[in-house]
């Protein structure tokens, strides 16, 4: 999936892979960090301004479901399929 240049990035990795391997070495999109359950909770804080929202984890698992939730809530939001590994492969090329 190649990255639209309008959207904003959800990443729900925890803490110390985001440290690890922060998005913002592999994109210049602006990124927020959330978690599932913020998500899950409605409590996230996301609003239909802040524009279409792509949800990101570390395989692409917990982003689709997080994604369903967004939308859920009214929000233009999807998952990156394959997660930070599919990133960087597509920030690669």
């Amino acid at each position: 999936m190649t990255l639209p240049g309008a959207v904003t990035l959800i990443d729900l990795r925890p803490p110390e892979l985001r440290f690890q391997e922060p998005l913002e070495r592999l994109t210049r999109l602006p990124i927020r960090t959330l978690t599932l359950a913020q998500i899950e909770e409605g409590t996230h804080g996301l609003q239909p301004a802040d524009g279409p929202l792509v949800v990101i984890c570390e395989r692409g698992v917990r982003s689709g479901l997080a994604a369903r939730f967004l939308r859920a809530d009214g929000l233009d939001a999807t998952a990156y399929p394959g997660g930070v590994p599919a990133l960087k492969r597509e920030a690669a090329t």
